[in-house]
């Protein structure tokens, strides 16, 4: 079965060091996105791109390569990939001789689509500093409003208000304080938050206050973002919206989660920037 208690998450495991793409445990959206009402067709788009920073494969006289793979996985794909299968999979490239860098890039797009249930993007970096530089999300920090707070969750979309009677506005908030919880092992996921909208002034405050009460919520990360469009969207009701998280790694992996109200198109693709906690 599809459902994480069925995943690799929280269980010991052997970690294999070849190649086995039956290691990818696909977890289907739908039951999580029809919890917060979203149908078909889907009320956003995006993607999911996920950074891997420990892929390591053999060259055919058995030197060991390096890379930093960038996987950007459409929001319209009817499954995530649970990450520690994935990181177990990864891992399974340890002892395995490859001819050369777009065999391992041409094996990972196969096997991840086929997870996935639709085409995934495979981009690999080389391992070095230059190529990967940290940038803040860019925006406006809510995080410095003097606000008493005393409810870690669950998320409580009441707090989220707009001025519908004020001038439009056109604005970017960043928060670094979202903190959600692994739904399998409790694991905590901590993350920034970029809110991007266009419309009513969203109260500052309230928005605060609602993405602070994820901190005790469980649900993976593309799951939480999801949430986080829907609510804001119900309850402010802006022209426009994107929502950006920056998940910190785990294993080896980080994911950040990207949703919007217009497709993507020069200009809204995020960037792929590690922040200073990732």
């Amino acid at each position: 079965m599809s459902t994480p208690d069925h995943s690799p998450l929280g269980k010991s495991t052997a970690y294999a060091d070849r190649y086995d793409p039956r290691l990818l445990f696909p977890i289907p959206r739908a039951a999580k996105r029809a919890e917060i009402g979203v149908g078909t067709p889907l009320p956003f788009h995006g993607m999911d791109i996920w950074n891997a920073y420990e892929l390591s494969w053999l060259d055919p006289r058995g030197k060991p390569q390096v890379a930093v793979a960038e996987f950007r996985i459409p929001a319209t794909t009817p499954n995530i990939i649970e990450s520690k299968s994935f990181k177990l999979y990864l891992n399974g490239f340890a002892q395995e001789a490859l001819a050369d860098t777009a065999a391992l890039r041409a094996l990972l797009q196969q096997d991840l689509t086929a997870a996935a249930g639709d085409a995934v993007e495979v981009i690999l970096h080389p391992a070095r500093c230059a190529g990967h530089p940290c940038a803040d999300l860019a925006g406006e920090s809510i995080d410095g409003l003097p606000v008493a707070i005393d409810d870690y969750g669950p998320p409580k979309a009441g707090y989220l208000r707009a001025d519908a009677n004020a001038a439009a506005v056109e604005e970017t908030l960043v928060s670094d304080l979202l903190r959600s919880n692994c739904p399998v092992t409790g694991q905590p996921d901590w993350a920034s938050v970029q809110i991007r909208y266009r419309g009513a002034p969203i109260d500052r405050e309230g928005l605060l206050r609602y993405l602070v009460s994820f901190r005790t919520h469980s649900e993976f990360h593309e799951q939480c973002v999801e949430r986080i469009y829907m609510d804001v969207m119900a309850h402010c009701a802006p022209a426009r919206l994107d929502v950006y998280a920056r998940y910190t790694r785990r294993g080896g992996l980080d994911i950040n989660p990207f949703r919007s109200s217009v497709p993507a198109a020069p200009g809204n693709i995020p960037e792929n920037r590690r922040g200073a906690r990732q």
